[in-house]
C-alpha cells in the first residue's frame, strides 16, 4: 500500500509581504500593456520592478505536459454546448470506436513517489500516457486510478530530481484573490496566465456529477486541462478543468477543482486504488428566497433537506427532513450542490460535523458517512479484460453487477453483457468489487469468472 499523500507545509509570509506582493502584482498587470517598458532592467532608480518570475521559478517545474494515444467511443455527451472541455473530441455526435491522440497538463504533487494529478478526461481510454517535464525529459506514466464523477485522475512516474508543488487550503480562498494558471495550451509548451478568483462554489453546471468549482478569469484554453491554478505564493489552489466558451476559446470564465477536494479524492486513490465515496443519504434543494419564506428561515443560503433515507448516515445521526445544513466542519455551506460535492469528496466512514438550523435553533450533528454502493467503478483498473464494463456492488445479492458494457470493448469481446452478475472467480466466492479486485490482482493465466445471466449460472474464461 502506498503511503497517503500529505501536502507540504505552506510557506510562511508576513502580512506586510502579502500586501506588497498584491500591490506589485497589480502594478505588473498595468505595466504589461506598455511595450516601451518591456525591456527595462530589474531595477529602475533603485526600485525593484514587480514580477511574478521568482514565484514561477519554483512552481512551474511541478507542472507537466501530458500526451496520450488510445481509442474511445465517440458519442453524444450530456454536456451543454457552451461548455467545452480542454481535450480530445469529447463532444462529437457519433457512436463508434476511434483512435485518438490528445494533449493535456498535469501537476506533480509528490516528488518522492512521482505522483501526478490531472483530469480524468485527459487520460480516459488512453493506452499510452507520456509525461514531458519542464526540463524536457519524457517519461511514460502509469495510471493509478481515477474518478470520472469528479474528473480527477492520478498518475505515477519513476524519475529522479522531480519538483512537487505545495498545496494551499482552498477553503480559505476569497473572491478577488489573485490566481495564476499554468499549463500547455494548444501544445505550445508551458504557458502562464494571470487573473483573479471570480467566484467560488460554482455548481449545477452539468459538467461533472460533483461540482464545487473555483471560477477564474485567468486565460485557460485547450490543453490547460489538468494544469495548475496557483496563488501568489506558488501554492496549488485548484486543477483547471473546463471553460465556458461558446466559440470554443477563452472568454474569461474558467473552472478549477479546488485543491482540498482534489486532495481528498487522491488520498483515497492512493490508499484503495479507487474512490470510496462517502454518502450522507439525503435529497434536497438549495435554499433560496422562496424556500426561506415558506419555511420561515432567516437565511437564504444552505442545503434544505427534503428527505432523509432510512438507515442512512444522516438518519442515524439524527438529521431530519426540514433541516437546513448551513456549515460543514465549521465552513459555510452556500447550496445543496456544494454540500453534495464536499460530502462526495470525503471518503466513506469519515466523520463530519454538520451545522443545522431546525425550527429556528442551531444544532450540530456528528455524522459518520457510509459508502456509496451505487458508485460505478473503472473496471479496467481491476483487469484489462474488464475494460469497457461498468461495475456496481449489489449489497442485497452480495455480488457485483455489470451495469453496462461498451460495444467493441475488451469486456464485450470477452463475452460480458449488461445485467451479468459476477459471483465468483475460479473457485472463490465474490461478494463485492473489493473482493473481485483482490482475486484478480497479480494473477496470470486463465481465470474462470462465474456469472449469473438470467437464471443460468455460467463461466466466462479470461486471460
Amino acid at each position: 500500500m502506498k503511503k497517503p499523500f500529505k501536502p507540504s507545509a505552506s510557506a510562511k509570509l508576513s502580512k506586510l509581504s502579502l500586501v506588497i506582493s498584491a500591490a506589485l502584482f497589480s502594478s505588473a498587470l498595468a505595466l504589461t500593456s506598455a511595450p516601451a517598458l518591456a525591456n527595462l532592467p530589474p531595477q529602475v532608480d533603485g526600485h525593484v520592478m514587480p514580477s511574478l518570475a521568482p514565484m514561477l521559478e519554483h512552481a512551474t517545474p511541478a507542472v507537466v505536459s501530458i500526451s496520450v494515444v488510445g481509442t474511445h467511443e465517440v458519442s453524444q455527451q450530456n454536456v451543454p454546448e457552451a461548455f467545452k472541455f480542454f481535450f480530445g473530441n469529447r463532444g462529437q455526435n457519433q457512436a463508434q470506436q476511434r483512435p485518438f491522440r490528445g494533449l493535456g497538463s498535469g501537476v506533480i504533487i509528490d516528488s518522492d513517489e512521482g505522483y501526478i494529478v490531472t483530469n480524468n478526461h485527459v487520460i480516459e481510454n488512453a493506452d499510452k500516457i507520456m509525461i514531458t517535464l519542464k526540463d524536457g525529459r519524457q517519461i511514460e506514466a502509469k495510471k493509478l486510478g481515477s474518478d470520472a464523477k469528479s474528473d480527477i485522475a492520478l498518475l505515477q512516474i519513476e524519475a529522479k530530481n522531480l519538483h512537487s508543488i505545495k498545496l494551499a487550503d482552498s477553503d480559505n480562498l476569497r473572491v478577488g484573490d489573485f490566481t495564476v494558471a499554468i499549463g500547455s495550451p494548444f501544445g505550445l509548451g508551458q504557458t502562464v496566465t494571470s487573473g483573479i478568483v471570480s467566484a467560488l462554489g460554482r455548481s449545477n453546471l452539468n459538467i461533472e456529477q460533483y461540482e464545487d468549482f473555483i471560477q477564474t478569469d485567468a486565460a485557460i484554453n485547450s490543453g490547460n486541462s489538468g494544469g495548475a491554478l496557483v496563488n501568489l505564493r506558488g501554492e496549488l489552489i485548484g486543477i483547471n478543468t473546463a471553460i465556458l466558451g461558446p466559440g470554443g476559446g477563452n472568454v474569461g470564465i474558467g473552472f478549477a477543482i479546488p485543491s482540498n477536494m482534489m486532495h481528498n479524492l487522491v488520498s483515497q486513490i492512493i490508499e484503495f486504488g479507487e474512490v470510496h465515496r462517502g454518502i450522507l443519504g439525503v435529497s434536497g434543494h438549495s435554499v433560496n428566497s422562496e424556500i426561506a419564506k415558506a419555511m420561515e428561515l432567516e437565511t437564504n443560503q444552505g442545503g434544505f433537506i427534503a428527505q432523509v433515507m432510512p438507515d442512512s448516515a444522516a438518519d442515524e445521526a439524527g438529521i431530519k427532513a426540514g433541516d437546513v445544513i448551513v456549515a460543514m466542519n465549521g465552513k459555510p455551506i452556500k447550496s445543496f450542490f456544494e454540500l453534495r460535492a464536499k460530502i462526495g469528496s470525503i471518503g466513506a466512514n469519515k466523520k463530519v460535523n454538520l451545522t443545522v438550523i431546525r425550527d429556528g435553533d442551531t444544532k450540530t450533528f456528528t455524522v459518520k458517512l457510509k459508502q456509496d454502493q451505487s458508485a460505478e467503478i473503472a473496471a479496467a483498473s481491476i483487469h484489462t479484460m474488464l475494460k469497457g464494463a461498468q461495475l456496481t456492488n449489489d449489497s442485497k445479492k452480495q455480488a457485483v453487477v455489470i451495469e453496462n458494457v461498451a460495444e467493441g470493448s475488451p469486456a464485450h469481446m470477452a463475452g460480458f453483457k449488461a445485467g451479468d452478475i459476477i459471483i465468483g472467480v475460479n473457485r472463490s466466492r465474490i461478494k463485492d468489487i473489493a473482493q473481485l479486485r483482490d482475486q484478480l490482482k497479480d494473477t496470470s493465466g486463465v481465470l474462470a469468472i462465474n456469472i449469473i445471466r438470467g437464471n443460468i449460472s455460467q463461466y466466462i474464461m479470461i486471460r
